[in-house]
């Protein structure tokens, strides 16, 4: 197995933040009381339970790199998210550091840039 990192984000219901997560094509690798992890092919995300949680207020973030930036939108975008709001889906971008990248802020306010790789 490679190296490899993955991110922890808070979750204020395991069952909504899943079933959230299943609309974008993750499945359930692992879940009990204490610890979920949820699998999107080479993604995975690992959740704790945090149910005080205001959405509104939440500074969790992810960085996804991504080598199809397009398709995955598209993917994302299918589950039917609006542009405003939590949760919410941003159009992809060029930014001004030089890379495309769209932004997804899930049910719980957790920001995940989703940020197309370079193939070099």
């Amino acid at each position: 197995m490679a190296d490899r990192i993955t991110a922890n984000l808070p979750a204020i219901d395991f069952d909504q933040t899943e079933a959230f997560y299943a609309k974008l094509g993750f499945e359930t690798g692992f879940k009990d009381d204490g610890w979920m992890i949820l699998n999107r092919g080479s993604l995975e995300i690992e959740f704790f339970p945090h149910p005080k949680l205001n959405p509104s207020e939440s500074w969790f973030s992810a960085c996804v790199r991504v080598a199809d930036l397009d398709g995955v939108f598209a993917d994302f975008l299918a589950a039917g998210l609006p542009g405003f709001g939590i949760p919410r889906l941003t159009a992809p971008a060029l930014e001004p550091f030089g890379m495309r990248m769209f932004a997804l802020v899930d049910l719980n306010g957790s920001l995940l840039r989703c940020i197309e790789e370079d193939p070099l």
